[in-house]
């Protein structure tokens, strides 16, 4: 079966995978969506026979070989695949039979359960933290008000007084007034607009590496980098991501620190590979720069990978639970993604950032 081009630029731009079978059940075609989800290329899969492709699946083949026999469609929930080289999917699948000049053949859609619960947790972060920063901004105003008042009255009253001893009491108001000042700033997160500039993900990676290189040596943890030289160029604000950054790996050094007194030598790994069709959000992007920051340390608490990224939220007795937020800010308004995966011995941040200008130009 041939596909003209607008049909295949059509099913390409569909978030749903979907495959086209023979009678024998062999690919005829897949498109960007399946490609991403059994990663595997349309050019590798043609001709392939599915259980080539599907590991222990006899059960879902044998069902649709009977769909096929029988010219009836079918659903199925919550299917677990195995692909040939580990991969695991939980998806909803749909075999549609048909005929194609006479010929038997089946279109088998592919929904992936993982990919619509990571749109519905972005939503369901963003809201919370839209409905946080409102309410964050609101309590700004009423604390910065009097701080000012105290701010201004301190001062006032250091001018009147002469003796030094006096005159500490009153700087000690001072810094403090100015301290609870920075710190509501710091919790409405940054409003400079982004200054977006065309650079290698590699330079701001090395450069959060030279700036926690001496604490993680003194704290004998070991800084590893894992680079793909042959990421694109991708158009950030560089400051910005290097402090999205620094906040992820000096999180994981003070885990590590922490972890020391038990024996354990810590590592912390800086990753980059290229992503292929990704879809971050609603959008779909066929290159994306992938940056993970991967330690050995005790993991993250289950009860706060859900909130970890929400405002005052902090897994550290002296913690201030603001990190984690301003990276995440930053990264959406680079129209990224971010997501954590934790457990004891292995902690992974992800951000994902479109390769825009590069998906342009190949368009």
């Amino acid at each position: 079966m041939t596909l003209d081009n607008v049909h295949k630029r059509l099913l390409d731009n569909l978030k749903t995978g979907v495959v086209l079978l023979d009678k024998q059940l062999r690919l005829l075609y897949i498109n960007v969506a399946a490609e991403s989800l059994l990663d595997i290329s349309d050019r590798k899969a043609q001709g392939l026979f599915i259980g080539e492709l599907l590991v222990d699946a006899e059960e879902d083949i044998k069902d649709i070989q009977t769909a096929m026999l029988n010219k009836t469609s079918f659903t199925r929930r919550r299917a677990e695949l195995s692909l040939v080289h580990g991969k695991s999917l939980i998806v909803d699948f749909t075999i549609s039979p048909f005929e194609e000049q006479g010929e038997p053949q089946a279109m088998l859609e592919l929904y992936s359960l993982e990919h619509t619960h990571r749109i519905s947790r972005e939503q369901s972060l963003h809201q919370a933290r839209e409905t946080t920063r409102e309410l964050v901004r609101g309590l700004a105003h009423e604390i910065k008000n009097p701080l000012g008042g105290i701010r201004g009255a301190a001062q006032l009253l250091a001018s009147e007084i002469d003796a030094a001893h006096l005159t500490e009491y009153t700087s000690v108001i001072i810094a403090e007034a100015d301290r609870l000042h920075n710190l509501v700033d710091r919790m409405m997160g940054s409003r400079k607009p982004l200054e977006i500039k065309t650079l290698n993900i590699h330079e701001v990676l090395e450069r959060v590496r030279s700036l926690v290189q001496v604490e993680a040596a003194d704290s004998g943890i070991q800084l590893v980098k894992d680079y793909d030289p042959s990421i694109p160029l991708v158009e950030a604000d560089k400051e910005q991501l290097i402090q999205a950054l620094l906040n992820i790996v000096r999180n994981a050094l003070q885990a590590l620190s922490e972890q020391k007194s038990r024996g354990r030598p810590g590592k912390i790994l800086l990753r980059s590979r290229v992503l292929r069709n990704v879809t971050v959000g609603a959008c779909f992007h066929r290159l994306a720069a992938c940056v993970e920051v991967i330690d050995n340390g005790p993991g993250v608490p289950p009860e706060l990978i859900e909130t970890m990224f929400y405002p005052m939220i902090s897994g550290r007795p002296n913690g201030s639970g603001l990190g984690l937020p301003i990276t995440h800010g930053i990264i959406n308004q680079h129209k990224g993604l971010i997501e954590c995966e934790s457990k004891p011995g292995r902690t992974r941040f992800s951000i994902v950032l479109p390769l825009a200008a590069v998906e342009s130009a190949e368009t």
